[in-house]
C-alpha cells in the first residue's frame, strides 16, 4: 500500500508541473517533437490553385473529374521515459533527491506529451529492469508514470502513516537496496528496442555511474530519437569540510574513510566530478544524442526548456 505522502507528493508534482506546462513548455514540446511525417485523410475535387501534384490520376480517371488527394500531419507520437532507479538516485543533499527530481521531470515530460494527445511509456531500470508501463494516452495515465517513478521500492510495513517532513519521507519509507542494484544503460537500451517497434522520442534520465553504455545509446539512436538526461546533486561537485568520514557507494556497497578536511581531496572530487559531466556531454553529442543536465538543487523547466530551443533552432537549419 502507498504511503499517504507519497500520494500528496504526486498531487504537489502535479500541480507544479502543470501550471508549469501550461506556462511555458505548451509551445515548446509541440513546436520540436513533430509527427512522423503526412498522412492520408481523403480526395476531394480540384480547386483551382492546388498543387496539380496531389492529384488523384486513378480517381480523376474514374469519373472523369479531376480530383487532389488530401493530407494531414501524423501528430501522435509516442514518448518513452527511461527513469534510472539505481540505488544511486537516493541521494539528495537539498529538498529534494535525484529520484523525486527524475520523477518531477517526468511529469513535465508526460504531461506535455498528454497535453498534445501523445502517448506516454515507463521503464524504470537499474541493474535489470525494473517495470515497464506500455505507451498510453490520457493524464490519468501521466499520473501513474509519475507515482511509480516515486513510489519505486516504497513500502509501509504496517501500510500505515508515518510523520515527518517531506525531506525525509523517501529514506523511511525506501526498501534497503542491494549492491548489485547498480546502473545498466546498456541493458535498458537492449530492452527498449525489444519492446517497442514503433519509433519513439526516448529521454534517459540517470545520474549515469556506469561505463560501456555508448553503444548501446547509439544503437537504440539509430531507431529513435535518444535524448540522455544526467541528474547531478550539488554535494557530488563540492564536499562539505567535515574531517574524516566513512562513506559507501550506494550501488557496489564498497565503503572507504576520506578526509574531506583535505582541501586536496576536496579539489580532486570536484575536478573529477565536473570532468564526468564534461565528458559524458562530449561522447554523447559526438554520438548524435543530444544532452541535457540537471541540477537537483535547481530547476528543472529552464533546463528542459533551453534543450526545447536548441532543437527548435537546430530544426531550422
Amino acid at each position: 500500500m502507498l504511503a499517504r505522502e507519497i500520494l500528496q507528493r504526486v498531487r504537489e508534482i502535479q500541480v507544479r508541473t502543470g501550471r508549469q506546462v501550461a506556462d511555458v513548455l505548451a509551445g515548446e514540446y509541440v513546436s520540436v517533437f513533430k509527427g512522423r511525417g503526412m498522412e492520408f485523410e481523403e480526395v476531394r475535387p480540384y480547386i483551382p490553385g492546388d498543387d496539380v501534384r496531389t492529384i488523384d490520376w486513378n480517381v480523376t480517371a474514374r469519373t472523369g473529374t479531376p480530383y487532389v488527394k488530401r493530407y494531414v500531419e501524423e501528430r501522435q507520437l509516442t514518448l518513452m521515459l527511461m527513469a534510472d532507479v539505481s540505488a544511486s538516485q537516493d541521494f539528495g543533499s537539498a529538498e529534494r533527491s535525484k529520484r523525486e527530481v527524475t520523477a518531477e521531470l517526468c511529469a513535465l515530460l508526460a504531461f506535455s506529451a498528454t497535453r498534445n494527445d501523445d502517448k506516454v511509456g515507463l521503464t524504470l531500470f537499474h541493474g535489470g529492469i525494473e517495470q515497464y508501463i506500455p505507451p498510453r494516452k490520457g493524464q490519468k495515465h501521466a499520473l501513474r508514470v509519475v507515482r511509480e517513478v516515486l513510489a519505486h521500492g516504497a513500502e509501509s510495513p504496517d501500510g500505515g502513516e508515518r510523520a515527518g517532513g517531506r525531506a525525509s519521507w523517501f529514506a523511511r519509507w525506501r526498501r534497503p537496496r542491494e549492491p548489485r542494484e547498480a546502473t545498466d544503460i546498456a541493458n535498458a537500451m537492449e530492452f527498449l528496442l525489444s519492446v517497442t517497434s514503433r519509433k519513439t522520442i526516448c529521454f534517459v534520465v540517470s545520474d549515469f555511474l556506469d561505463e560501456g553504455f555508448e553503444r548501446a545509446l547509439v544503437s537504440a539512436n539509430q531507431k529513435h530519437d535518444v535524448i540522455g538526461v544526467l541528474v547531478t546533486d550539488p554535494k557530488e561537485f563540492a564536499l562539505p569540510s567535515v574531517g574524516l568520514v566513512a562513506l559507501r557507494d550506494a550501488e557496489t556497497g564498497e565503503a572507504r574513510v576520506y578526509d574531506t578536511g583535505s582541501a586536496a581531496f576536496r579539489g580532486q572530487i570536484a575536478e573529477a566530478a565536473s570532468a564526468r559531466v564534461k565528458g559524458l556531454e562530449h561522447r554523447l553529442r559526438s554520438a548524435g544524442i543530444d544532452f541535457i543536465h540537471i541540477d537537483a538543487a535547481g530547476s528543472v523547466v529552464d533546463p528542459l526548456v533551453r534543450f526545447f530551443r536548441m532543437r527548435e533552432r537546430r530544426s531550422r537549419r
